[in-house]
């Protein structure tokens, strides 16, 4: 099990479904959330300055992104999460999920490290379980 996961997107209602399947399958002690880029890049901000002793206490482990939220949308967070000032957090693992599947975003995608895998919402129990074994190692 994580200890936090952090959702990003606009939509309250995979929000919430995020929260909902996220603890069903004890998948991560922890969910913060943030309605677009900036919000999540505010609560990266906010981490570092409350956390200055003991920054992986909230930490995030893993982010779910979704590409297209107003304000700042998962492309502008990913380029300004990849600069040297979240460099403290650019080894978060990011999975974007997303209604759509582009070929072009999935090549897009490739551009940034964080970035493990591109997704196709909603976020379920299986998606849930791959996730775990190929990238946690957790059975």
């Amino acid at each position: 099990m994580l200890d936090t996961v952090l959702c990003i997107d606009d939509d309250p209602i995979t929000l919430m479904l995020c929260k909902m399947v996220i603890s069903k399958v004890s998948f991560s002690n922890e969910i913060a959330t943030a309605k677009n880029g900036e919000e999540a890049l505010n609560y990266f901000s906010a981490l570092k300055n409350t956390n200055a002793n003991d920054e992986s206490k909230n930490l995030p482990q893993l982010i779910f992104l979704d590409l297209n939220m107003p304000i700042m949308g998962g492309w502008q967070f990913l380029e300004n999460f990849s600069s040297p000032d979240y460099s403290d957090y650019n080894h978060i693992k990011t999975i974007i999920l997303s209604s759509t599947i582009d070929p072009e975003d999935l090549e897009k995608s490739k551009k940034y490290p964080m970035v493990i895998d591109f997704l196709s919402k909603p976020i379920s129990k299986e998606m849930l379980e791959y996730v775990k074994t190929k990238f946690y190692n957790i059975p």
